[in-house]
């Protein structure tokens, strides 16, 4: 049904014919349906304007039509509509299509809320957002929009300040599914293949799905992560061959720290202000984090340091991993290396999925120490660091590590578990499942 068919049903209350809100239709049939947690819980009755961004194939669009019948269901006919940012060609229908719709609210309602779907499709759409709050045409409304690139959640801030209403909070990244959530769901029928399911599907929820019902990636899934990132690229201006180029330099690096210029002269491009195009690309979409080697004594960031670079998506490491992995099987038989830079950026995800649930400035950038004897991974607090090792390991591994800081804690994520007075050692899903917001 075109945009117009979707809100004269809205208007009417006619929520449940077929085709009005095809998302919701495929979930009904989905053999997994996986809760969402990335901060909002429900919407909020007040005026104002949530932003909420994230990667393609995490369900942003299936919330967005799940949150359209609540309201028409809690709050009657006319109390919301609809419209599709990729099918709004510029700034100015934008602007007429939502005058269009403010005169077909209905006059009892308790509450006015506008879903824009993909809203950053349309070039300057916060100009006309923001002439619309600003002229009073939107003073009642709550307006809720999605996009794929989490660069424009700090654009809207910055572009449209003052005019978010009173909302206690505004701006939100759509996160992977928990693996809590999915090892409740399907951890009966994978078994010990549960974890490594979940790895490879980057907590997307189609790719889960597929995972727990066929034991297999289908291609389609992984093309779909493809085309996006490509489509991107190209809408960017950039060249795909050196995208390309990026992600396999990457995928080679794995945790090691690389600079940019080193990336510039392995990929073939002319600097590393060209290189640094590309990075910034890939963490607009919520693909990669960087992880800055991290200055105990100052506790600052080092930015002119070579740094790491985490695949904080694995759906997409794995859709340009050389091996064309698509099964555990094919994981298992990664050389020891490959499966421990894929675990190192398992946790990446995880410690990103926390902080941009919890709605954490730049949760896409991460911090690692190291001496010249020693380093770690991950410093998640001035006075928490974390280790990341694919097999077990021991308390005296790590005897330096009360010497080094007799004030801090090591969390040492591997297949053993132990605790002393500066170390806990925990295993892979321990981590995963705390419910503790770091």
């Amino acid at each position: 049904m075109n945009v117009r068919e979707i809100n004269q049903a809205l208007s009417s209350g006619q929520i449940d014919q077929p085709g009005i809100l095809p998302h919701r239709d495929q979930l009904q049939e989905a053999p997994y349906v996986f809760p969402f947690d990335f901060g909002l819980s429900s919407l909020p009755q007040e005026p104002g304007l949530i932003l909420v961004r994230g990667a393609r194939q995490y369900g942003k669009s299936t919330w967005l039509e799940e949150q359209v019948w609540q309201t028409i269901r809690d709050f009657g006919p006319g109390s919301c509509f609809y419209l599709n940012g990729d099918e709004i060609q510029h700034a100015q229908a934008l602007s007429e299509a939502i005058r269009e719709l403010i005169p077909l609210y209905a006059s009892r309602a308790k509450v006015r809320r506008l879903f824009i779907d993909e809203i950053i499709a349309i070039e300057n759409w916060e100009q006309s957002v923001k002439r619309l709050i600003d002229a009073g045409e939107l003073r009642s409304a709550l307006v809720v929009t999605t996009g794929s690139k989490a660069r424009d959640l700090r654009r809207g801030t910055e572009r449209l300040p003052g005019r978010k209403g009173r909302l206690s909070r505004t701006t939100y990244l759509f996160t992977p599914v928990s693996y809590r959530h999915f090892k409740t769901l399907c951890g009966d029928t994978l078994g010990d293949q549960t974890l490594t399911s979940y790895l490879l599907s980057g907590g997307s929820p189609a790719a889960l799905g597929q995972l727990a019902s066929k034991g297999y990636l289908p291609e389609y899934v992984v093309e779909s992560m493809r085309d996006w990132i490509y489509g991107e690229c190209a809408a960017s201006g950039r060249s795909r061959a050196s995208l390309l180029a990026i992600l396999e330099c990457l995928l080679r690096h794995g945790g090691s720290p690389v600079g940019q210029a080193k990336l510039a002269r392995e990929t073939g491009l002319s600097n590393n202000t060209v290189a640094a195009g590309y990075l910034d690309l890939l963490a607009d979409l919520s693909i990669l984090g960087t992880v800055h080697a991290w200055d105990c004594s100052r506790q600052v960031h080092l930015m002119r340091r070579p740094s790491k670079f985490a695949l904080i998506n694995l759906l997409c490491a794995v859709a340009w991993h050389p091996t064309h992995l698509r099964t555990v099987q094919g994981y298992q038989q990664l050389d020891e290396t490959t499966q421990g830079a894929f675990l190192e950026w398992l946790i990446a995800q995880e410690l990103w999925r926390r902080a941009a649930r919890d709605g954490k400035d730049l949760p896409e950038r991460l911090a690692f120490w190291s001496s010249n004897e020693h380093e770690l991974d991950y410093v998640v607090q001035p006075d928490l660091f974390i280790e990341v090792k694919k097999g077990k390991t021991s308390p005296l591994e790590f005897s330096w590590f009360p010497k080094n800081f007799p004030q801090s804690k090591l969390w040492v994520i591997n297949t053993e578990r132990y605790e002393t007075s500066h170390l806990v050692g925990l295993t892979f899903e321990d981590f995963l499942l705390a419910e503790s917001r770091l």
